[in-house]
């Protein structure tokens, strides 16, 4: 039973005892409903035992004994006022901020970072601070000597001031004195304008004004010589001065969020700038003088009031991403000359169609993003866009998908929904890329046995042939007359003859004559003997031997004993196939076109051929014509090509993907400019030790295949900085390697077979990427997983053991 006969209860009444109005500065009203509704818990000596009805009456079990009444004698309170948090901020609490700890650091460093802080003001004494002050000079010399490095002499200047997410409304003009300042960080503030004394910090050269309440910027400050990165997004600009054309250093401006209505003509004079982004502003067209920045490579003017571009965007050659979502564009230009443009975001705009030009002159387009436009049609050229990873049409009038789609070998992402397309069924839609990509492949082979076409023909579509697309070429093939074997290809067009004893369509394909696919030329010769002349060899075989021996060769050396020795492209090409060892300067025994498009593009890409190896002749003409980007994707190569050695000194990405790998030869050590390299797809559980002396490969992508761990070799890869090795069977994390990784910023290990996610993985802070998803353990949570990196990792350091 609970007793309650030694606790002393007595009336506790504010009016009485204390003044408690006072004493809370005379804001506080202890009559209000929020203090009497359930009653001060010491108040108990007239309300106990009045019943339930009362909500202020305390409650006491009903077995218990009432409580003896006794009157508790309280000392009387003290007046006091109490500081409220938020109050203005005195020039004596700001100048506090810099400490003497701060200041000794900051002139050892030449850096001082006051973000943060609340400052109202700038400290006064920052201003002086590359002066030597007068302890400094009052130190006698056997001071300096014991502790010479507080000396003033040795002091470094100031070139690095943060003083960002302050209260500042103002700079003092004395900012001048800092001559020696490279980066002076001011965002997050309340600066309504910066003083012209800017102007004279000749050095300067990054300036962050964002998120502040700046209209314009003093025209002093348009003189500044060095100055390369100027962001001053999130403000209250209406324009952009003309006097920026004068900072002719500047490769970076980010002048989004504004208002600002339009662009000065003279920005044309940017010629150093790379990036320029406007995104979030009320932008109508742009000028003409834009195209003169050749330098750019990523412009962003999204969510703006764009109706047109420029149609000369091809001078800008450098260009790699353009964001043009949530405009007013009708039309694209046909992008001529923007050969190194990968990502083009158009979403949210008016395009009604894909220009078909367009589609050849963007060979290295990786993203395409035309979602919620007017588009009613995809062109059959989109196949042409060979290194595609991702196409997104959704929400647009897209009723039929060609089957020229099935061609793109890296296409790992086709978004179509919200389309009324009608060819192909919902359930196959709602399955995703890959069944949508099968489906079209699958038509593409039926419509060719119907039509009565070889395999040439399997990925035809309005009058397009995939091989001669392969080469990156229209149906017309014309070459330019310049181009030095168009005399040559003119020769062997009029001297092209069929003497096939099959009746086949060789008359009709004379002029697509490619001596790397010979026995599609003819459909019976290629039914006869195409399941004995592409039988591979097993991998045993071809690493006993010491080198792969070519697919092409066997078939040449088996057409030397077929009984059909009258065929043309028989004895044509059996001539020409060993004619480039024998006289390298010889070009007969390739087509004139393909050598055409390797100068060009400086890419060799043969996708979906089901090759098993690849001559050395092709690497040897690849290497003469400077090709440094190979791609093998989606074949049945068993391992690397040997000829892959002659340009050792030249490739810079390499794509073998979708193949059938199961080993990687110590030759890939010899690559020394190697910066991306996709092996995804394959058989592999190993990489050889020599791997790890590619100290210039940056993106490494290893996902499907048969890894365990991650190979030791991959943690001695010190300049790489994206690694993806999802899908694998991975059961543990070295956090010790990855730790000798210290440019890795993006690692990808979803769904492996990984136990344990060791907390100390949370302390590599450059890690700004990690995706854990569908591994079997059990902390982190599935939710924490969904909140990002950031969660991941502040997840983990929480768990670290003290």
């Amino acid at each position: 039973m609970m007793n309650f006969s030694n606790v002393e209860l007595g009336s506790f009444h504010g009016a009485q005892e204390c003044d408690q109005a006072s004493a809370f500065g005379g804001d506080f009203d202890f009559g209000h409903s929020c203090f009497t509704h359930y009653g001060c818990p010491s108040d108990m000596s007239d309300k106990v035992g009045r019943g339930r009805g009362n909500p202020s009456t305390s409650r006491i079990p009903r077995c218990a004994q009432s409580p003896r009444q006794a009157t508790v004698v309280h000392s009387p309170r003290t007046n006091c006022a109490f500081r409220p948090i938020f109050h203005e901020r005195s020039t004596h609490e700001d100048d506090q901020v810099l400490t003497q700890e701060l200041w000794k650091l900051a002139r050892k460093s030449g850096t001082l970072n006051l973000s943060n802080k609340a400052l109202a003001r700038v400290p006064k004494r920052l201003y002086d601070i590359n002066e030597a002050d007068a302890d400094s000079k009052a130190v006698n010399l056997e001071q300096l000597t014991i502790k010479e490095e507080d000396a003033w002499w040795n002091q470094v200047p100031l070139n690095n001031l943060d003083l960002s997410s302050n209260t500042l409304t103002h700079i003092s003009p004395k900012i001048e004195n800092l001559q020696s300042l490279t980066v002076l960080t001011l965002h997050d503030n309340a600066l309504v304008e910066l003083p012209p004394e800017i102007g004279k910090l000749e050095k300067l050269m990054r300036l962050n004004v964002s998120h502040n309440k700046l209209s314009q910027l003093p025209r002093e400050m348009y003189s500044l010589p060095e100055l390369r990165h100027l962001n001053i997004s999130y403000n209250e600009f209406d324009e952009l001065n003309p006097d920026i054309s004068d900072l002719h250093m500047l490769e970076f401006l980010d002048g989004g969020h504004n208002n600002i209505q339009s662009l000065p003509g003279g920005i044309g004079f940017l010629v150093r700038l790379t990036a320029l982004l406007l995104p979030n502003n009320h932008i109508k067209e742009l000028p003409p003088d834009l195209v003169n920045m050749r330098s750019l490579q990523k412009i962003d003017l999204m969510h703006n009031d764009l109706t047109s571009l420029p149609e000369d965007m091809g001078l800008l050659r450098k260009l790699e991403c353009l964001y043009l979502q949530h405009n007013d564009i009708l039309e694209l230009p046909e992008f001529e000359g923007n050969e190194a443009l990968s990502e083009l975001h158009a979403s949210n705009n008016f395009i009604k169609i894909i220009p078909k030009a367009m589609c050849s002159n963007l060979p290295h387009l990786k993203i395409l993003d035309l979602r919620d436009n007017k588009i009613t049609e995809l062109p059959d050229e989109l196949c042409l866009l060979r290194n595609l990873n991702r196409l997104d049409v959704s929400n647009n009038t897209i009723s039929v998908l060609p089957v020229t789609l099935s061609s793109l070998a890296h296409l790992i992402s086709l978004q179509v929904e919200g389309n009324p397309i009608k060819t192909i069924r919902r359930d196959i839609l709602q399955c995703g890329t890959t069944r949508i990509l099968k489906t079209l492949h699958d038509r593409a082979l039926a419509k060719a046995k119907e039509e009565g076409g070889g395999v040439d023909d399997a990925s035809t579509s309005a009058g397009i042939s995939v091989t001669r697309l392969r080469g990156g070429q229209m149906d017309d093939g014309d070459i330019p007359g310049n181009f030095p074997d168009s005399f040559h290809h003119q020769q062997q067009q009029n001297g092209f003859q069929c003497h096939c004893p099959y009746p086949c369509q060789q008359q009709q394909m004379q002029q697509q004559f490619c001596v790397y696919e010979p026995l599609r030329n003819c459909q019976q010769y290629d039914r006869q003997t195409q399941g004995h002349i592409y039988e591979p060899e097993t991998y045993q075989q071809q690493h006993q031997n010491g080198s792969l021996r070519s697919l092409f060769v066997q078939q040449q050396q088996q057409r030397m004993e077929y009984p059909y020795p009258g065929c043309f492209m028989y004895q044509q090409q059996q001539q020409q196939q060993f004619s480039y060892e024998q006289d390298p300067s010889s070009r007969s025994a390739v087509h004139p076109r393909w050598v055409y498009k390797l100068r060009h593009t400086r890419t060799l890409a043969v996708n979906l051929e089901e090759l098993t190896s690849v001559p050395d002749q092709v690497f040897q003409i690849a290497r003469d014509e400077g090709v440094h980007v190979v791609d093998f994707a989606r074949n049945q190569l068993s391992t690397l090509p040997n000829g892959l050695q002659h340009m050792k000194d030249l490739v810079t990405e390499l794509v073998l993907s979708n193949n059938v790998i199961g080993y990687v030869p110590q030759f890939i050590s010899q690559f020394t400019r190697l910066s991306f390299l996709n092996l995804s797809n394959n058989l592999l559980n190993d990489l050889p030790t020599e791997f790890g002396v590619l100290n210039t490969l940056r993106e490494l992508n290893i996902a499907n295949n048969r890894f365990p761990c991650i190979p030791n070799c991959v943690y001695e890869l010190q300049g790489l900085e994206i690694l993806i090795a999802s899908e694998n069977h991975i059961k543990m994390l070295n956090v010790s390697g990855l730790q000798n990784m210290r440019r890795l910023s993006t690692l990808d290990l979803r769904n492996n077979d990984i136990e344990t996610v060791p907390p100390i993985l949370g302390n590599l802070t450059n890690i700004t990427h990690l995706e854990l998803v569908g591994n079997p353990f059990r902390q982190p949570r599935h939710q924490i997983l969904m909140k990002g990196t950031d969660a991941i990792m502040s997840y983990l350091r929480d768990r670290i053991p003290t």
